[in-house]
């Protein structure tokens, strides 16, 4: 999971829209805000938690009250007032856009009442179009990222050491186990042993549908289907009709002095974007078609190592011919005289031996189709090694084409950015004019995906209802599957419970190790971290052999959940490369950490913030003046990607301003708003 942008709309201190906070990725994974107390920086982390689960940090004041205090006050009683947060993130190549809504109204006794909170999702294709998924937005998110583990990724660094006190071990281990994937193992027991039960009971025969139901549905599919097709043809004229504006307005761009050598660079990589898009629709095509035609061979090894075993078999036992034909046995016996010139009697031991060599000759066939199955063998080993290789070689390709794809999105940006804030105001003009069009376009395509989608799951649903009234009464009896099927069951429980018991006693020990290597790369105590079977950790010291707890300071106990946190990225990253157990994505992990350092002292300072950028694939900070400057900012200065200001507007007229020193430059932290209202604004460094 890879965060790209988080913006928010009258969210908390947060009045109106505010920019994009881009987030940074990459070599230079850091993205570090600056803010004073109360100026927002708990509100940013808990926009993350609220717009994925609508959660929040013990450390945020009056979770209850979401909307901006200005924005509500600025409109009449009983107008509603937007609130929201969008996330853009992506995984596994796809581009997220996430949307949590809400909406306050001020009641005539002037108290603030809220709409439910609502989720919206949008997922790009490889087309660049935007659909909404077939899933539910909370499902998707759950399989990316479970809503259990976020405390872990998203957190309060000042009460991080709250995860582990008395009592929450337990949490901690089942946490454990779902970034682990053995989650996924207990509830395949579970619902193994449900589907026992269910096996178990009397099955039933299974009954005809309702046919004016069927057909009642199927006429509102075809009319809905019908709807969506006009709809799709007047977005295609309109398409067309953006993309000539477009074209007027760039051509434009080019006629201006200074803007045309920027024109000419952003029109030839968004030629060069378009070929990227289109290739790699068709590299995953071929890919799929591989696979398709070809995945058999992978399945082969076994049988043709069964083959061998059965051929060996028949040769050790001299059951294969050895290689005299049987005409050349009948023609002697027929000639009743042997190849030396003796005769051959009826009945003598001559005559029976040939007898006997003929019947062996007779399977003359079996060793012809021996040879040339075991040929067929050598070749089926050489055509899987072969597969892999053309596999890999598309794997490859595809991998090439979105990093090529990333990198000429990020130049475009660069581009429209200069365009923007071009000194000759002609040009920001058409530049952001163009943008709209394209944003306008961008809907236009998202809509146009969802409604072919919706098209594509009609027709399958009109197909299977067609068939469902053409079928008539159907019963079977199924006791005897469904015997075999609970003897299966009780087999797969058993292996899936050692499978489970195998894997968490491997990874608890591997994790106790990491987590014991980072404690000690931090702390400069001799204290070692120990993590219980049932997940409990605690700090130990070895005295002459003997280990006894040491009552840890709130600084040790700070570092001791940073290097848990720390040890389970690493050994479940570490373990998705060896393993193929089913769990979420653990090839990238974002961390977003407020207020990291304020309870420790200088040299664990330092040493936390030598670690942290390491800790995750990206990191958000979320610091106060005061905790940046100097071995914070020393530390972290070379993995910075991104840095923002939080501007806190105070309605006091002699309020004390505050600054920041960033590079030589001054950024406001505190100054007097021009009104009665606190807010808070974002500026990008």
């Amino acid at each position: 999971m890879r965060l790209i942008s988080l913006q928010l709309c009258n969210f908390r201190q947060f009045y109106g829209q505010t920019p994009i906070i881009k987030l940074a990725s990459g070599k230079q994974n850091t993205t570090v805000i600056h803010g004073n107390n109360g100026a927002g920086k708990t509100t940013l982390l808990n926009a993350f938690t609220w717009v994925l689960y609508t959660k929040f940090t013990a450390a945020l004041a009056s979770p209850e009250l979401l909307i901006n205090n200005r924005a509500i006050r600025e409109v009449n009683a009983g107008t509603a007032v937007e609130c929201w947060v969008e996330l853009q993130f992506e995984h596994e190549n796809k581009h997220y856009q996430l949307k949590r809504k809400c909406y306050g109204t001020r009641n005539k006794n002037n108290q603030v009442e809220y709409s439910p909170a609502k989720l919206f999702m949008l997922v790009t294709a490889d087309d660049g179009r935007w659909y909404p998924p077939l899933e539910s937005p909370e499902e998707i998110i759950a399989r990316i990222l479970p809503e259990s583990l976020h405390q872990y990724f998203f957190f309060d660094g000042e009460r991080i050491d709250h995860f582990f006190r008395a009592g929450q071990n337990k949490n901690i281990a089942e946490d454990t186990k779902e970034l682990l994937g053995v989650k996924i193992l207990d509830r395949a027991i579970e619902h193994l042993k449900k589907a026992k039960k269910s096996l178990q009971e009397e099955l039933q025969a299974i009954g005809n549908s309702e046919i004016k139901k069927l057909l009642q549905e199927q006429i509102q599919l075809e009319q809905e289907s019908d709807r969506l097709t006009q709809r799709q043809q007047e977005i295609t004229h309109n398409l067309h009709q953006l993309e000539k504006q477009k074209q007027l307005l760039t051509a434009r761009l080019l006629d201006l002095s200074g803007a045309d050598e920027l024109q000419k660079l952003k029109d030839t990589l968004v030629k060069q974007e378009k070929t990227i898009r289109h290739n790699l629709v068709q590299s995953k095509i071929n890919l799929q078609q591989l696979i398709s035609r070809q995945s058999y061979i992978a399945f082969l090894p076994e049988l043709n190592s069964h083959f061998s075993e059965l051929i060996n078999d028949l040769r050790c036992n001299n059951q294969l011919n050895t290689g005299i034909k049987q005409e050349f046995i009948q023609q002697l016996l027929k000639n009743q005289q042997c190849i030396c010139g003796r005769d051959i009697c009826q009945d003598s031991d001559a005559h029976n031996n040939l007898q006997s060599w003929l019947k062996r000759a007779e399977k003359l066939y079996l060793e012809e189709e021996t040879i040339r199955l075991e040929t067929q063998v050598t070749k089926s080993e050489q055509q899987l090694i072969d597969l892999w290789q053309k596999i890999d070689r598309e794997q490859t390709t595809i991998n090439q084409q979105y990093r090529e794809k990333v990198k000429i999105e990020s130049e475009l940006e660069q581009i429209n950015k200069k365009l923007r804030n071009y000194p000759d105001k002609k040009i920001p003009t058409i530049q952001i004019s163009i943008e709209n069009i394209e944003a306008e376009i961008k809907n236009l395509l998202r809509e146009q995906g969802a409604n072919q989608q919706k098209l594509e799951i009609q027709s399958k649903t009109i197909i299977n209802l067609k068939q469902k009234l053409d079928k008539d009464q159907i019963k079977e009896d199924k006791q005897a599957l469904a015997k075999k099927r609970i003897k299966t069951a009780e087999e797969v429980i058993a292996r899936l419970i050692e499978v489970r018991f195998r894997i968490e006693r491997q990874f608890r020990i591997s994790l106790e190790q990491k987590v014991q290597d980072i404690f000690k790369s931090i702390s400069f105590t001799p204290y070692i971290a120990r993590l219980s079977s049932d997940y409990e950790l605690t700090l130990v010291e070895n005295n002459s052999g003997t280990f006894t707890n040491v009552a840890a300071s709130t600084g040790e106990n700070q570092i001791l959940s940073l290097s848990f946190i720390g040890g389970i990225i690493d050994r479940v990253r570490e373990w998705s490369k060896k393993n193929t157990l089913i769990g979420i994505d653990s090839s990238t992990f974002p961390i977003v950490m407020d207020s990291p350092f304020g309870s420790l002292d200088a040299i664990y300072r330092r040493q936390v913030a030598k670690f942290v950028p390491q800790l995750a694939n990206q990191l958000v900070l979320l610091v106060t003046k005061t905790q940046w400057l100097g071995e914070v900012n020393q530390e972290i200065y070379s993995y910075i990607g991104k840095q923002y200001v939080l501007a806190y507007r105070s309605p006091k007229s002699d309020c004390e301003e505050d600054w920041l020193d960033l590079d030589g430059t001054n950024y406001p932290l505190v100054q007097s708003s021009n009104d009665d209202f606190e807010y808070t604004e974002i500026i990008e460094i």
